[in-house]
Formats: C-alpha cells, structure tokens, sequence
C-alpha cells in the first residue's frame, strides 16, 4: 500500500521546470538527490504516471510524492516537556510558546513540537479538522507568543468557529525595516502560494486573487526609530505567514525574516560600524522580530470575553533596546 507524503497541482502562471528542480523549491528539508532518488523508484506520480527526473512540469500539472510508509506527523508520539501555561480550566489552556517551538509535526519536525508536548500532559485531546490534537489555531516555528488549546470537542467546536468568524482578538508586536510613515493603515488582499517558490507566500495580483484567500492585518506605529519601526498588527483573519506577506508587500519587512529577506540590511548606512551593529541584533534576535502579544475569544462554557497579554520576551526586548539606543545617539550626532 502506498501513501501519499505531498500533493501539489501546479500553478497556472508556472513556466517549464525539470520535477526535480520544482519539487526543491516545494519540500523543506530535502535535497535533490533525495529527489531524484525518489523517481527512480517510481514514487513521484504526475497525472497518474511515473515520470523521469528530466520531465517538465506544466500548469495544472497533478503532483504526487508517494511511500510504502505513512507519513511521521501522523504518528504522534507523546514528548515529555515543560509548557509555558498562563491560563487553564476544564475547556481550555492558554499557552505562551517560545520562539523555535514548532507548534505540530510535519516534514522535517516529526517530533519536539508543541503537539507532542501536548499529548504526553494531557489525555483525549479533541481533534481538529486536520487531525491535530488540541490546536485551534496556530503560530509560525519562530513567532513566539499566545496560543489557545481546546480540551474538549465543544471547546474545539466554540473556539474554531469564533477564528472563523473574526471573533477573536490577535494583536502582535514586530520590528520592521524602514520608517514606517503612515501611523493606523488597514491592509486587505489576497494571499497565496509563491509559484516560484511554495516555502512563501505572496499578495496576489486582482487576476489571481481567486487562487488565494482573503486576507486583513491592521497595523499602527508604536515607535519610530529610524531605519527600523515596531509596529502593532490586529489580525482580522489568520492566513498563514500573514503579518509577515503583508509587511513585506508594503516595503516594510520584518527585522531578520530570513525567509522572505529580512536577514540583510534593507535600510541604513554602508559604514562597516553599522553593518557590525546590526549582526549584532541578529545575533541577539536570531529569528523573525515577530510575538502574539494578545489574545482574545469568547470562552466556550461561560461566553465571557476573556483576554490574555504576554510581554515580549528577552531575545525580542533586548533587541529593542539596542536600537533604541543607537536610534538616540545617530539623532543626538
């Protein structure tokens, strides 16, 4: 029997690619060999045929990567480790999670994650619509901050409709690049899949929309300091890399976000000095300056609107305070 690990249908703006090339670009933590090795043994399926590593793909192409084993993130082994727990009642806990914390197993993480965690402290957690113990929701491996876990089907049930229905509230701190002029501005689009490159996300063009999903951040500026701004972002939807498309389409990426280039200088001198500055605060903050700093919801049993805060934590405020501190003297120099 054969299991199916990925499945992707090309996008229609993707122009020819050899599988192998594509599938690098579309699949974490692989290498190519990997890839080539897998269509020698006849494992990648496009509409329905084994193909060579040479083939080209094409738009609306049906991509199938399969195994004679199912894959790990279906078998969830309980992890013993300590959870950060601000809230917990017979529905519910609320959990502040580190940065570097992977919430649940997937290519590449089939173990440490919150999940894990999750199973090992607590019995018959319900599942959600994709088979994920407890999750009602979800943070990046890197953002650190609040995230509420359901206990029971009803709390699954209560909480996940209140996401979708924009009933929550989700607001997050991040450092960006740049001076950001406009103090409150709301930004509504489309987000979806890079066709050049599926590990991100993009804003898509009015043609393409259709292909993506509605997408709504609200952002004001808390402080300005100079080649870098902290920003408040409410969420009025939860896409996925959401905070992190949308500040990057409006020039503002988010302090070192490797994955969508914020882990180079985009703003500021050529000085060697300042250049030494700012590895510095990546060394300090070694990952995306973002953290879900609140969140609220409507509690399933008493249907009080209840709300958690949790301060940045040090890597994040440490880093801050480094700019503040040369944001103050390049203004006094």
């Amino acid at each position: 029997m054969l299991h199916e690990h990925y499945a992707f249908i090309v996008d229609e703006g993707q122009s020819p690619t050899r599988i192998d090339k594509y599938l690098m670009n579309f699949i974490e933590n692989t290498t190519r060999n990997k890839i080539q090795s897998a269509v020698k043994k006849g494992c990648v399926i496009v509409n329905g045929k084994n193909v060579k590593s040479n083939y080209n793909v094409k738009p609306k192409d049906n991509i199938k990567v399969v195994f004679d084993y199912p894959p790990s993130e279906n078998l969830i082994i309980a992890e013993e480790m300590p959870l950060n727990i601000v809230y917990e009642d017979d529905d519910l806990l609320v959990i502040d999670k580190p940065a570097g914390l992977v919430v649940h197993p997937g290519h590449g993480n089939y173990s440490g994650t919150l999940v894990n965690g999750l199973v090992y402290h607590f019995e018959n957690l319900p599942l959600n619509n994709t088979s994920r113990p407890g999750l009602v929701h979800r943070l990046d491996k890197d953002t650190s901050g609040l995230l509420v876990v359901a206990k029971n089907d009803a709390s699954m049930a209560s909480l996940s409709s209140q996401f979708a229905e924009k009933k929550t509230s989700r607001e997050y701190f991040a450092l960006v690049w740049g001076d950001v002029k406009n103090e409150k501005k709301k930004i509504v689009n489309h987000i979806g899949r890079n066709p050049k490159n599926r590990l991100q996300n993009i804003v898509l063009d009015a043609e393409n929309e259709n292909l993506g999903k509605l997408a709504i951040t609200n952002y004001e500026l808390v402080e300005s300091l100079g080649y870098v701004s902290l920003i408040k972002c409410k969420l009025e939807t939860g896409r996925t890399h959401q905070i992190r498309v949308h500040m990057k389409h409006i020039g503002h990426t988010l302090f070192n976000d490797e994955r969508y280039g914020g882990n180079s200088i985009l703003k500021g001198t050529s000085f060697t000095k300042y250049k030494q500055f700012v590895d510095n605060c990546f060394k300090i903050l070694p990952r995306q300056a973002l953290h879900a700093y609140s969140l609220g919801f409507y509690h399933p049993t008493t249907q009080k609107f209840v709300e958690f805060i949790s301060e940045l934590p040090d890597d994040f405020s440490n880093c801050l305070k480094k700019w503040r501190s040369f944001s103050k003297n390049s203004m006094a120099s």
